[in-house]
Parts: structure tokens; sequence; C-alpha cells
């Protein structure tokens, strides 16, 4: 690096190159200072160092910045890593293998998906919040690890909303509250009136705190039902109790067990969502029996670790909105039983810290204890 030190006009500044020697006095002479030929030879040693370190400090800086933008205008320059904190053959690891294909072939490098699952997704988590924040490690989640975990582990190894940069939405989920096709009640309404003159019948969830067990417990609250949780290790292991008749009812996402409802071996009473499922249009949501504020949609979203350059950001947000706009990737989504949601990183964001406090409040209602 050659740090320029003579008299303009001369001297043309480059920020790259071979250093060139410096001679002490020559140095001198292109600072000027009153009463310079007075001073000691050490001292103006001194004065000259101090005036190179500012000059090394502000080109250090001048260089930093420029490399970061070029980084940013060449970004992707290599395969990007997009970690799944989940197992693979669910719906985030679906969407996260969607993306990628696409990304891959807009952008022109390969998106590689990565599963990291373990810890309710922590691990994953973990892992990008700790990675360098360039745009080459991203995170695809969702409402259970990103906004949940925090108010279910008492000593998380990353903050939810410091830790991450939220860069797009990719879709919705909503869950249904199904039965087997032999129960009783013939939709939501009766199934509540079953449920209140009967506290304590149950629901099952695939776990703790999971979101299946928490929009059981909204249900509960909204509906003044005394509802009790039965959890199972997945979701799996709750249907496969459902049908065996060892819980009456179970909440699951619409993806989890649309082909059983399809096969008509379970009932779906109600949808979690505001409004109707394009993918069950005859389910009826939980709003339409009288609580119309009632309306849950997890989301599923691309993230990068805390403080990534925003051009970066843009450039990745830009992609998904164009990726989410085509016909195929419609047609996949709406196939697993979730529907397209695009928000921009700032509204992802604003999104994020609210769904945060609103599972929070539950999590509390629930009276869930961290672990």
């Amino acid at each position: 690096m050659i740090i320029c030190i003579e008299r303009p006009p001369k001297c043309k500044p480059r920020l790259w190159g071979r250093a060139k020697r410096v001679n002490i006095n020559a140095a001198l002479k292109a600072f000027p200072h009153p009463g310079r030929e007075q001073i000691p030879k050490t001292q103006e040693t001194i004065v000259l160092a101090r005036k190179l370190i500012i000059l090394l400090a502000v080109s250090v800086s001048l260089i930093g910045g420029a490399g970061l933008a070029e980084a940013a205008e060449r970004y992707p320059a290599k395969p990007v890593t997009i970690i799944v904190p989940q197992s693979s053959g669910g719906a985030t690891d679906f969407l996260a293998r969607l993306v990628a294909e696409k990304l891959s072939q807009s952008l022109g490098v390969s998106f590689i998906v990565e599963n990291k699952p373990g810890a309710g997704g922590i691990i994953g988590l973990q892992s990008v919040a700790q990675a360098a924040n360039d745009g080459y490690t991203l995170l695809m989640s969702s409402d259970g690890p990103q906004a949940i975990n925090v108010s279910l582990y008492k000593d998380l190894p990353y903050d939810p909303i410091k830790d991450f940069t939220p860069i797009a939405t990719i879709g919705s989920v909503s869950f249904l509250l199904i039965v087997r096709d032999d129960y009783p009640a013939k939709d939501f309404g009766e199934f509540l009136e079953t449920a209140k003159s009967n506290p304590g019948t149950e629901f099952g969830s695939a776990g703790i705190g999971s979101l299946n067990h928490l929009i059981g417990e909204m249900i509960n609250h909204e509906t003044n039902a005394s509802m009790r949780h039965v959890p199972y290790k997945g979701a799996a292991a709750s249907l496969t109790d459902l049908l065996g008749g060892h819980v009456p009812s179970v909440i699951a996402s619409i993806p989890s067990v649309a082909s059983q409802v399809d096969a008509k071996k379970i009932r779906a009473l109600a949808v979690s969502s505001s409004q109707r499922s394009p993918r069950f249009p005859d389910v009826p949501a939980v709003s339409e029996f009288g609580f119309t504020e009632f309306g849950v949609s997890p989301w599923v979203g691309l993230l990068g670790p805390g403080g990534m350059p925003p051009e970066i950001v843009a450039t990745i947000s830009e992609k998904i909105t164009e990726i989410l706009g085509q016909d195929d990737v419609k047609e996949k989504i709406a196939g697993l039983g979730m529907e397209v949601l695009e928000k921009s990183p700032a509204d992802f964001s604003v999104m994020l810290k609210d769904d945060i406090d609103k599972w929070a409040r539950v999590a509390a209602a629930a009276d869930i204890q961290k672990n």
C-alpha cells in the first residue's frame, strides 16, 4: 500500500500497490510546521510518525469501506449456505430447497441447504448468529425457533433480534383442529360445547412449547374452554394416537395432516388462520364462531446474521420477491398447504418483534416454565 506524502499536484494517491521508501527529511517538508527548524531531530521523528499514523488510519478506513462496498456489489461471488434448524423433509426444509434452487438459477452461484437440527432449533440458529455477516450464511427459520424459543429457554446462546437480520418472508402456514372421523361433534361449535361441559377434554400437540401447543392454549384463552394439553414427541406421534383413539383431538399444521384429511381418515373442525385456507376451503376459521380477533398463521422466512450489509439484504430480498411471483413456486407452496407471504425486510423485522411479544404472552398465560 502506498501512502502519498508528496505535495500536490504531483502526488496522485493510490490505495493499492507497492509501498515506496520514505525519506524522513523529505517527508517532513511535506508538512509545514512553525518553527520546524528549531525542533530536535527526535521530536521531528515523533511529529512525522503521528502524521503518518493518521494517514494510515484514514487509508485503512477507506480501503475497508471500499472493500465492503465492492463485496456487496459483487455479491454473491461464491456459494451460499442456507441453514435449516430442523431435519430434512419438513415444510421449512422444502421451502429452503425451493428457494435455494431458484436463487442459484437467478444469481448464478450455488445456494446449498444444510440441515442443523437439535435443541428445538437452537443449534441451527446459534451457528448462523455466530457466522460472518457477509451474506454467505443464511437461515431459513420459522415462528417456532425464531420467536417462541426466547419464552421457553432461560439462556439462549443468541439474541433473536440483535443477532439476526430479517431478509424476506416466504410463506405462512395455518393449523387445524382435527378429530377422528367418528367423533361426535360435527363442527367447531359443537366441539367447544363438549370441551366446556367436560373440562379437561384433551388435545394433542407436537410437544410443550410447540406452535401446535400454543395455538391450543390460545383457543383455550379466547373461547374460555379448559382443554388439557397432551404433549407428544412430534406431530406424527400425536396423529398416531388420534387415529388409535387415545386422544380425542389434535392441533397440527396443514402440511403435516393434509393427506389424512383428504383420505377422510380424520376430520378438520377449524383452521387457525383469520380466514379459510385455500387448501381446505370447506373448513371454517375459528374466527367464524364469534371469536373475530382470533387468527394465527405462523411464518417461514429467510434471515441472516445480525448486521448484514443493506446492499446484500436488498439483493436477496428483491430476488425473493421475483421468485415468489413465479407460477410454479406459487403452486408448490400451495401444494404444501401453505400460502405465499411477501414482506419487506423492514416489515419482517416489525413482525418478528411483535411475534416474540405475542408468544411470550401466550406462554405466560399457559404457565409454561422456561428450561
